[in-house]
């Protein structure tokens, strides 16, 4: 009888740990074109900072994840079409976003920059890029500032389907520069060797109504997955494995204040 007992109880105590059959894989939106947050290394396998994050938060969930790649633009439409779960993605948290999907709390925050030729003179007041092309990625954040604050300064902003195309586009003197994130316009152009003789110019953009809280995690309207993903945030930046992560790309606090 004690066996029984004894077996029973293992039985039990097996069935209530969780494990990945327990759930279903977590389907989870990237554009792998974002070095250091997310490319592809030479084999095809992505790699970077958004893609760790991820498998750090499936791993914490104890879930699956399966990556799914889309042009950053096309990420929306694929969550709410249930292609995929979640955006995983660089995506910034705002107010127009928000009217579509909900968001996670933050997993990071950093500013927008311009960048130019090193020793273009950019003011405060942005009055020197009249005239001037500057690259955005179509769809982003980016897009939406350079279309309401720079264009009525004169500056011609034109669309791309992602940064890489952006680059060789400054790189080869058919743009003038580029608005985007800070640490991936560091890390994948100015680190580069494309991007030797160009600089950050002009102030850091920093307003909320453009840039928003931070960078979160995009679930559908009313998912319980939110909380989930939250939790899971919180644990990982608590048991040291966010540092870890964050560590072997940046050499600063990315999470921010």
């Amino acid at each position: 009888m004690k066996k029984l007992v004894l077996l029973g109880a293992l039985a039990l105590s097996v069935l209530s740990l969780p494990t990945f059959a327990d759930e279903k894989p977590l389907k989870i939106g990237i554009e792998a074109a974002y070095p250091p947050f997310a490319s592809k290394a030479p084999d095809g396998s992505i790699v970077g900072f958004d893609y760790d994050i991820g498998n750090a938060l499936c791993e914490q969930m104890q879930v699956k994840c399966v990556w799914v790649e889309q042009e950053f633009d096309g990420l929306i439409p694929a969550l709410k079409v249930r292609k995929i779960d979640a955006i995983l993605s660089s995506m910034s948290i705002t107010e127009d976003r928000k009217k579509s999907v909900d968001f996670t709390n933050k997993y990071y925050n950093t500013p927008a920059r311009l960048v130019m030729k090193a020793g273009t003179p950019v003011s405060d007041s942005l009055a020197e890029l009249k005239g001037k092309n500057i690259g955005v990625q179509r769809g982003s954040i980016h897009e939406r500032f350079a279309r309401e604050v720079l264009a009525p300064l004169g500056a011609e902003i034109k669309p791309y389907g992602s940064q890489n195309e952006i680059y060789l586009d400054v790189a080869a003197g058919r743009l003038d520069g580029t608005v985007a994130d800070a640490t991936l316009l560091d890390d994948g152009f100015l680190k580069t060797d494309a991007g030797k003789g160009f600089a950050f110019v002009g102030p850091a953009f920093t307003d909320v109504k453009y840039f928003g809280d931070g960078v979160g995690i995009a679930v559908r309207k009313g998912d319980a997955l939110k909380d989930k993903i939250n939790t899971a945030i919180a644990a990982i930046r608590e048991n040291g494995k966010y540092k870890q992560i964050q560590d072997k790309y940046f050499a600063f606090d990315i999470y921010g204040k």
